[in-house]
């Protein structure tokens, strides 16, 4: 890494100078820079800024101290245990009041002394501000090894609780502290190339570090949400759209904001995409469901009206649908998902190779092949070896206008979106952040606060990528509506939330310099967005 310029900005810190780099301090935000909106007003934020590469900046941003204020404490399960294996799925926490005071009461029966306490649903632009339910919560201690001998009692009496520290509520009064990395590209100086890989295949998770490090990247993030569960699909598949290299090899989840970057960092945009698929066969057309993912399986919904329990945006929901049509490539993996159904496969000259009563089938490269279940097989009658088969994808943009893609283009999932025109737009409903009958999910996604991933663009044109780590006393994170403030405050006028949690992830020339909050270290991903230096 060229390091050109060390700055430190805020009160100022002793950091020395490295090697061949001049150090610069100063007092206060640089001119034209704001300090985080973040905490109370006045906290002590500071700034080191050095480039990665011709073009790009790598700025660390500590804001805060360590809060004395701050305990653990334990919150109780009031519902049933997650079923997801997804460790970021916010458990049953959150009640009515009735619910959260005959829990209260119950404990105390037990000889424990619980607290019931409510918790406020922040204003976003399509959900008001009010009372989202109660959690009840039991002690404060101010250590982790004191709440979990806690825990013990609690659960030898037939209890279930979480150890939580109350720095991750989302409640402003926190003092911190917060680690800010923030990755600027300006396109009037860059000649690298900006994209996102994916790996060999959709098929298998590899960490941020690991792509980015692959790719022969300087800079690295974790990109879009995946698949994690193999009961929702095949695990590192795009929850959402997926464009590398100019190629869609992920359908977008109907309306729900995406991150679209061109390799010279130019124009980058938050767009609400659609997609309409093809197959030409004949005389006739066949609609297609999807592209490179299980048939039937539909992640973060927003599908079609033939899709259960809803066709729109429900994130870490899996909608199902047994009727489907789907577009397989090698991009998906070595082989195509197998089960009941149809599989028609098709030669680099778009000419019918082999025709399946069964899915799954090992494609070479150039092939591709129709994958049809439950109702739609009969739409694959009648197809012949030998037959043209002519299969076209295309994205359109919220008014209904054609996206044309190159080699240039990537786009990547993500949600809610932050940022619009320049002022905070957090869509947490429209973009499927509510779960109807569940308050937990918008509770503990929404409200409290965890590791966070967010990209934008800003007032000059700059493509920025920013992580946040979180979920320890050392790192608070940031709650959604703290995120939307972050790229405010960075300067952003449009800006989207990526995948966080265990996800979020941060690598410089391969090197994570990001703290994971997953117990068994860097989580494996399934896309990471990726910044390569000019030859």
């Amino acid at each position: 890494m060229a390091t050109s310029c060390l700055l430190v900005v805020g009160a100022m810190v002793g950091v020395p100078a490295t090697a061949g780099a001049a150090a610069v301090a100063h007092r206060g935000p640089p001119a034209g820079a704001r300090p985080l909106d973040l905490g109370p007003v006045g906290l002590t934020e500071t700034r080191v800024t050095t480039t990665v590469t011709r073009g790009v900046t790598l700025t660390k941003i500590t804001r805060g101290i360590d809060d004395p204020a701050l305990m653990w404490t334990l919150e109780v399960l009031i519902g049933p245990a997650p079923g997801s294996p997804d460790p970021d799925a916010p458990p049953t926490v959150l009640s009515t009041a009735t619910g959260a005071n005959a829990a209260a009461d119950r404990l105390r029966s037990k000889g424990f002394a619980p607290r019931v306490e409510s918790v406020q649903q922040p204003r976003a632009v399509d959900v008001p501000k009010g009372t989202l339910g109660f959690r009840v919560r039991v002690g404060r201690w101010p250590t982790k090894a004191d709440v979990d001998r806690a825990q013990a009692a609690l659960l030898a009496a037939g209890e279930r609780a979480n150890s939580v520290f109350t720095g991750w509520d989302g409640d402003r009064s926190a003092r911190g502290p917060w680690h800010v990395n923030v990755v600027t590209i300006d396109p009037k100086a860059f000649r690298g190339r900006l994209g996102a890989t994916f790996g060999p295949d959709l098929l298998n998770r590899e960490t941020t570090s690991a792509l980015s490090g692959a790719a022969g990247a300087s800079v690295g993030i974790n990109a879009g949400f995946f698949v994690l569960d193999p009961a929702s699909g095949a695990p590192g598949d795009p929850a959402g759209v997926g464009v590398y290299n100019g190629r869609l090899i992920s359908e977008p989840i109907a309306g729900r904001p995406a991150l679209v970057l061109h390799d010279d960092a130019s124009h980058t945009a938050v767009q609400r995409l659609s997609w309409k698929g093809t197959a030409h066969m004949g005389g006739r057309s066949v609609s297609l469901d999807g592209v490179d993912r299980v048939p039937g399986l539909i992640r973060n919904c927003g599908g079609d009206a033939s899709d259960i329990p809803t066709s729109k945006p429900l994130h870490d929901i899996t909608c199902t649908d047994p009727d489907e049509v789907v577009e397989l490539t090698t991009a998906f993996g070595a082989r195509t998902p197998s089960g009941p159904g149809r599989e028609v496969v098709l030669g680099r000259d778009h000419r019918v190779s082999a025709l399946r009563d069964n899915r799954g089938v090992t494609l070479t490269p150039g092939e591709e092949s129709l994958q049809a279940t439950g109702e739609r097989v009969r739409e694959l009658d009648g197809i012949r070896l030998g037959d043209r088969i002519g299969v076209s994808a295309g994205l359109r943009d919220s008014s209904d206008h054609l996206v044309r893609t190159s080699a240039a283009d990537t786009i990547v999932n993500g949600g809610p979106q932050l940022m619009r025109n320049g002022l905070e737009e957090i869509t947490q409903a429209r973009d499927g952040f509510v779960h109807p009958g569940d308050p937990s999910f918008g509770y503990g996604f929404v409200v409290k606060r965890n590791p966070r991933t967010l990209a934008g663009v800003d007032q000059q044109g700059r493509t920025v990528l920013v992580t946040v780590d979180g979920r320890s006393v050392s790192d608070l994170g940031l709650s959604i509506p703290e995120t939307a403030d972050v790229a405010r405050s960075l300067g952003l006028v449009d800006a989207i939330n990526l995948d966080g949690g265990g996800s979020t992830a941060m690598a410089v020339d391969g090197a994570l310099i990001t703290h994971p909050s997953d117990p068994t270290g860097e989580r494996p991903v399934g896309d990471a967005i990726v910044v390569t230096p000019g030859r």
